[in-house]
């Protein structure tokens, strides 16, 4: 074997070696990385999860709002991405506790018994006005002292949390999406989809409420989310017996 041929040799080698030690550094952090998002979420593989989603006030039937069917398809692809499987339900038939599945409950208390049921255990400090009449406090959010009125395409909001059931380390947590319209569900889900990753370093497995702003959504639709804040001690807390004089946030 000439010299230059040995040399053709050890480089072939070299290479596919790097190739390979490259290959095996990629796929140890792809694997990492989906570990975390799956503890993040509790959706280990070929788990079961559940989408909770209100019903259209306009008859008995399972009928989905338009921007409630965009956030169902932002959390399937969060789901799919996992490696684990998804079962819609309505809201009034998801008779059953949770901490064993996964669950993405969509849509606010007006609408959404099981949202209605999540908040009152598990965020008393929360207070949305459900009253179908119109008023300019249809729809406002009240989170201990502060309250958040509903501006339709100008100003709306939306509860984001993650929260558990305190029944260990095995629990699966509940993911509520409470928004006082459609698009801003949507727009909750979206944000979870785009910044998990940075909640899930911040959180890590902790329970965790905040409150998005929509900004504009006649024109921007979901798109433009600006985070008031942390929330989650305000909506944990008991809430207060009268709050008459709570202040407002509006936009600027």
């Amino acid at each position: 074997m000439t010299e230059d041929v040995r040399n053709i040799v050890l480089g072939v080698i070299a290479a596919g070696i790097s190739a390979a030690l490259g290959w095996l550094a990629r796929t140890y952090l792809w694997k990492r990385k989906l570990r975390r998002r799956q503890a993040f979420f509790g959706l280990p593989d070929n788990s079961e999860s559940l989408l909770v989603v209100n019903r259209d006030a306009g008859g008995p039937e399972l009928t989905v709002k338009r921007h409630d069917v965009f956030a169902l398809l932002e959390l399937s692809a969060i789901i799919k991405d996992c490696g684990a499987h998804a079962q819609v339900v309505a809201h009034d038939t998801a008779q059953q506790g949770f901490g064993e599945r996964t669950e993405f409950c969509v849509g606010g208390p007006a609408s959404n018994r099981r949202m209605a049921a999540h908040m009152h255990s598990l965020l008393p400090g929360v207070r949305v006005n459900t009253d179908p009449e119109p008023g300019p406090d249809r729809g406002a959010f009240q989170i201990g002292s502060e309250r958040y009125p509903l501006e339709p395409g100008i100003t709306e909001y939306v509860l984001l949390a993650r929260l558990t059931a305190g029944q260990g380390q095995g629990s699966r947590p509940v993911f509520l999406f409470c928004g006082q319209l459609p698009v801003t569900n949507q727009a909750a889900t979206r944000y979870l989809a785009r910044h998990h990753e940075r909640l899930a370093r911040k959180h890590g497995g902790n329970a965790f409420a905040l409150l998005l702003k929509v900004v504009n959504s006649q024109a921007y639709g979901p798109d433009v989310v600006e985070l008031v804040g942390d929330v989650t001690r305000a909506a944990q807390a008991p809430a207060p017996a009268d709050t008459p004089r709570a202040s407002s946030h509006r936009a600027k």
